[in-house]
């Protein structure tokens, strides 16, 4: 959720943040009417009650002969209290709901506009040229028996695979490997949940605009994450945090899963656009004022990952009508895929500020004793679309695919994928 203050304080900074993402620039001002009213609600039944705290000092005082009248003007007293109480949670209520529609407010010189307004901050590495025909990663997939998407979906229908054999250890070396990279860069490793309870889910916000993309468990009241985020940021709900000292750092390793609704027609082959898949999610509890450097270093993790797996890409500043309701800033890497002639995205890292904090009630101390909402930001550091990438890139005339020198110890010292031998060739 929002700060309540800062909209009432700064309302341009929300309407212009709004009209910057393509939302509703008059969620604002019905955010601030019914703040107002909420306001004016708490007043009103805070003064009764202390009237009726007042007045029952009174009562208890009274003569016994006084006190049966008085009794009675205090039980008028307390139905009034009660009544002005409901009307108070009436408001709240709205006010609440309105305001949960209004999206984080992006950070300054966040590009405006929807998904093609991104801006390019930097490039790495010139796109691989090949003297063949490459193959693109599913071809690629089959010839190393790496990857069975009919299988996939014969087992569990359209956009499902199996990795097998080395596209099953390639997942699992890469995985490894981050998992590597995040230990030494101090972040504490997590096996998440993967089912999360509704407020947990809601308090990240993925239940708004992007609820389709979510599996849901009707019988169990539960949803499946489509990220380890949403566990990480549950995982200190309700509780507040000692940051005095350095953030608090996580890498979470799940199995994700996204419905992929309103995607139907693209990415339909191989394993780019998927319902399952594993990541490895870094995830991060700062100060408010040291998140944008802590936005840094994630997205220089990242980098190093792909660039000790040799592949090229470039990282992006996502236009504010393609952020999710809960980032003010989200720094995306794209890797270059050669067969799509494209950059497609490999990570994704997102400075929420202190938005899913307020949700969540994830609070600090302050210097002055009081407490205070923290920042959360969260970053991908491998998931299995990175193979595409990997695949395409390295890939030989023969089929075959060389390894990066940085994941062939997590290979036995494998230094070439090799394709299988045709069954039934002599």
């Amino acid at each position: 959720m929002i700060d309540p203050v800062l909209l009432r304080e700064n309302p341009d900074l929300f309407k212009r943040s709004q009209e910057a993402r393509g939302d509703s620039v008059e969620a604002v001002d019905a955010a601030l009417a019914a703040d107002a009213e909420r306001r004016s609600t708490i007043t009103a039944f805070e003064d009764l009650r202390a009237a009726q705290n007042v007045f029952g000092k009174r009562v208890a005082a009274a003569p016994g002969a006084e006190k049966k009248a008085l009794v009675a003007q205090a039980q008028s007293l307390a139905a009034e209290v009660k009544a002005a109480g409901v009307v108070a949670g009436e408001a709240d209520a709205r006010f609440t709901a309105i305001v949960k529609t209004i999206a984080n407010p992006i950070i300054d010189g966040v590009p405006a506009g929807d998904e093609a307004n991104f801006a390019t901050l930097r490039t790495h590495g010139d796109a691989p040229v090949f003297d063949f025909e490459p193959r693109d990663h599913l071809e690629l997939g089959e010839l190393l028996g790496a990857i069975d998407m009919a299988r996939g979906a014969k087992v569990s229908g359209t956009r499902f695979y199996f990795l097998k054999g080395i596209g099953a250890r390639l997942e699992i070396a890469l995985m490894n490997m981050a998992l590597d990279r995040a230990l030494e860069a101090g972040f504490v490793p997590l096996i998440t949940p993967t089912l999360v309870r509704p407020e947990i889910m809601d308090g990240t916000g993925f239940l708004g605009e992007h609820n389709d993309e979510v599996y849901y468990l009707p019988a169990d009241d539960l949803y499946l994450t489509g990220t380890s985020e949403v566990a990480l940021a549950g995982y200190h709900k309700d509780e507040i945090l000692d940051l005095s000292e350095e953030p608090l750092r996580y890498a979470g390793w799940s199995t994700c899963y996204r419905r992929e609704a309103g995607s139907g027609g693209k990415d339909t082959r191989g394993i780019i656009r998927v319902h399952q898949f594993n990541k490895l999610e870094m995830f991060t509890y700062v100060l408010p004022e040291n998140a944008a450097a802590e936005h840094d270093r994630l997205v220089a993790l990242q980098e190093g990952m792909l660039r000790s797996l040799g592949l090229s890409y470039r990282v992006i500043d996502v236009a504010a009508g393609d952020l999710g309701s809960s980032a003010a800033r989200k720094f995306d890497i794209e890797a270059w895929v050669p067969t799509q002639n494209a950059y497609r995205e490999l990570t994704s890292t997102s400075n929420c500020t202190t938005y899913q904090a307020r949700r969540l009630d994830i609070r600090y101390r302050t210097e002055s004793g009081k407490t205070a909402p923290v920042a959360t930001l969260n970053g991908t550091l491998a998931t299995t679309r990175w193979l595409v990438a990997m695949l395409e890139t390295h890939q030989q005339a023969d089929g075959s695919v060389r390894v990066p020198n940085a994941l062939q110890p997590y290979l036995g010292g494998l230094e070439v994928l090799t394709p299988l031998p045709v069954r039934g060739a002599k």
